[in-house]
């Protein structure tokens, strides 16, 4: 397209059909489904969706060991700079920091919910889970492949005097919340927004709210992303950019950069609105044990002058210079031994 508007060369009467890539998962389809009816409904475009196989949905190796979540990105990002899809819809969370050559994050839409979510056996919270089990002198397997919710989950048995084992797991949702059903794991800790977006948020037994587990950056965020020079199709996708969601995930990720941090280390950060121009952001940085968790937040209003996002993304720096002092760089090194 490159720049060109939105149209086939028969005339602008025609609609062209864009082509939307996407990983081949319950959870990519529905997301990319949902994107896809949008971006028909702004700009009058049908959208046809290319499914493309990433390496990480072929690899069963932890995502640490295979180069983060980068792992379910390249492959999407190839295609586009290739020319065989028009744009791609990602989970937001999965991507690296990192600005793409060619590339351009064309839009991020409304956020879904944020928090983490409980699917445990007998309809339990965390709480409860942990309490049943110990009567009965066993410990609770909690999965998760993540270190982050690892470290917090530990922090939070420490905490309260007791203890729960997690277990690392890979796998879509069927088959992590499957490890529940057959009795293998007491529960699985997934995102409720992919649960929602899934419409499987009914089996949550609990929602694990910022103060007990704090969010991955961009969590519940979407990114749609196209090539640099396609100003025509980045116009139409801006139609669907929410400001104050970008704005968000954008000091969530600046802190992540500064930290250079990726999926593997247990670094947590969500920012949230305490008024129209005021945004509120926390940072945990953390040992997978779960036995020093450093939690600072910050928050700043957005003066005139600058960009929102820019402003966010100094908030996030400025955060992270704080965890550093205080010994974040420590812990993430403990992390790596």
């Amino acid at each position: 397209m490159n720049g060109q508007p939105l149209t086939d060369q028969a005339g602008p009467a025609t609609a062209r059909t864009l082509r939307l890539g996407t990983r081949r998962s319950a959870l990519a389809m529905a997301q990319s489904g949902m994107v896809a009816r949008e971006v028909t409904r702004v700009t009058g475009h049908p959208v046809e969706l290319v499914e493309i196989t990433t390496y990480g949905d072929t690899s069963r190796e932890a995502l640490a060991q295979i180069g983060g979540t980068g792992v379910f990105v390249s492959a999407l990002r190839d295609a586009l700079l290739e020319g065989r899809i028009d744009f791609a819809v990602h989970s937001l969370k999965d991507l690296p920091t990192a600005e793409p050559d060619g590339l351009r994050l064309a839009a991020v839409p409304e956020r879904e919910d944020a928090r983490d979510a409980l699917v445990a056996r007998d309809g339990l919270s965390l709480d409860e889970l942990v309490e049943k089990l110990a009567g009965s002198g066993r410990t609770a397997r909690i999965g998760t492949g993540s270190p982050r919710r690892m470290a917090q989950l530990n922090a939070w048995a420490r905490e309260r005097g007791t203890a729960v084992e997690t277990v690392a797991i890979r796998g879509n949702v069927d088959t992590r919340i499957g490890f529940v059903a057959s009795g293998e794991l007491d529960a699985v800790v997934l995102a409720t927004a992919g649960l929602n977006r899934l419409g499987r948020g009914g089996e949550i037994t609990q929602h694990l709210d910022a103060e007990l587990m704090l969010p991955a950056p961009g969590q519940g965020a979407l990114a749609i992303e196209c090539r640099a020079g396609d100003t025509g199709l980045a116009t139409g996708l801006a139609l669907l950019d929410h400001g104050p969601t970008r704005a968000a995930v954008a000091a969530e990720r600046a802190l992540l950069a500064a930290l250079e941090a990726g999926c593997s280390a247990p670094v947590a950060a969500l920012a949230t609105w305490a008024g129209p121009k005021e945004l509120q952001l926390e940072g945990v940085v953390g040992t997978v044990d779960g036995r020093t968790l450093l939690t600072m937040s910050a928050s700043g209003p957005l003066a005139p002058g600058e960009t929102a996002e820019q402003q966010a993304q100094a908030l996030g720096h400025a955060l992270a210079a704080r965890l550093l002092d205080g010994g974040a760089a420590t812990l993430m090194g403990e992390r790596a031994r």
